[in-house]
């Protein structure tokens, strides 16, 4: 069972946003996406933004702190910490985690876990609203091949886990606990493995997702792959659901790959999310990160008002609404369903008052 709807959307809990959308009215992101960290201590074979380089920049903690106050203030309701490096190599995550959620923003992280130790788990817990980790085979050996480390980070990553699930379960931290794999010829064989592992250890769920190839990544090894083949993984995931626990098998998106089909023809998503890279750069769309057009403004320069308000969001939001070619898109992006919705909400087919 999906129940945080993984596989679709969440704006319909939004209607006011969607509401003054709608109405031609200025709105602020509902979610943002955050880069703390540049560099990655893994070069995993499907990495989509290894375009960025893995630089050695980070996210300035005092400013970055200045802004999430102001952020929350202005409507933000979420973010999560993931983008083009791993988050926990940022040495002021825990806090900047702790401030988010001071600020009124509901924080999440995306990671590859190897570095939330104890400690760190400790401190950032009390304010998540969940953690996901990105594991990517059943096996050390399988996992340092995908993540291109060693495989003694793999048996780190449980042992972390397995840790955090101790602390949630001691202290009754809300914190949802998830990891996630991304379904590849190379780990396809030891996913059931992988969900037995982290079902064993306590997560609440392991996410099985497709491949997708951004357009300005180098990695073109899986450009091709197609999911047909690897359905039939979903019916013996289900027969491990048990408890607080369960596999979300990604299959409507994975569905969405192979067609490679779309309902809409422009971006309606920027309105409700954001990017804001290691170097304190926002971005309407993590699509086109490094094209000049889509940054919008610097943090350090001007506050997020300022850049959110800017004559040059306002055109470019109207640009992509009216004129950007969604074929040239990232197959699945971060705001497919999200566009999938509000181009249905504003292309309406017949008789849509018989409900």
């Amino acid at each position: 069972m999906d129940e945080y709807k993984i596989d679709s959307h969440k704006l319909m809990y939004h209607v006011d946003r969607v509401g003054a959308w709608l109405k031609g009215k200025p709105i602020y992101p509902v979610y943002m996406e955050v880069s703390p960290a540049g560099s990655c201590n893994h070069r995993c074979v499907y990495c989509a933004l290894d375009f960025m380089e893995y630089q050695p920049r980070f996210l300035k903690t005092v400013i970055f702190k200045k802004r999430l106050k102001e952020m929350g203030k202005l409507g933000v309701k979420s973010i999560m910490y993931a983008g083009e490096g791993e988050p926990f190599l940022h040495k002021d995550m825990a806090d900047i985690i702790a401030a988010t959620k001071r600020s009124g923003i509901d924080a999440a992280v995306t990671s590859n876990a190897v570095l939330f130790s104890e400690k760190i788990a400790s401190a950032a817990l009390p304010y998540l609203s969940w953690i996901k980790v990105s594991i990517n085979a059943g096996t050390p050996l399988t996992y340092a091949k995908i993540h291109r480390t060693k495989p003694e980070d793999f048996n780190k990553v449980i042992k972390n886990m397995a840790y955090a699930a101790k602390l949630r379960g001691k202290h009754g931290y809300s914190c949802a606990l998830g990891m996630q794999a991304i379904l590849l010829p190379d780990n396809y064989g030891e996913i059931e493995l992988l969900a037995k592992q982290a079902r064993a250890i306590g997560m609440d769920y392991l996410v099985v997702k497709p491949y997708s190839q951004h357009p300005l990544s180098k990695t073109v090894k899986f450009k091709d792959i197609k999911y047909d083949k690897y359905l039939d993984l979903a019916s013996k995931l289900k027969s491990l659901n048990a408890g607080n626990f369960n596999v979300v098998f990604r299959m409507h998106t994975m569905q969405k790959w192979d067609k490679q089909e779309r309902n809409y023809k422009h971006c309606l998503a920027l309105p409700f999310w954001a990017y804001i890279d290691a170097g304190g750069n926002v971005w309407a769309c993590s699509m086109y990160l490094t094209k000049d057009k889509f940054c919008l403004g610097n943090i350090y320069k001007n506050s997020f008002k300022e850049i959110w308000e800017s004559p040059k969001r306002d055109k470019l939001t109207r640009w992509a609404a009216n004129e950007l070619n969604t074929d040239k898109c990232r197959v699945n992006c971060r705001m497919d369903e999200v566009n999938r919705y509000l181009w249905e909400l504003t292309h309406p087919s017949a008789h849509v008052n018989f409900i």
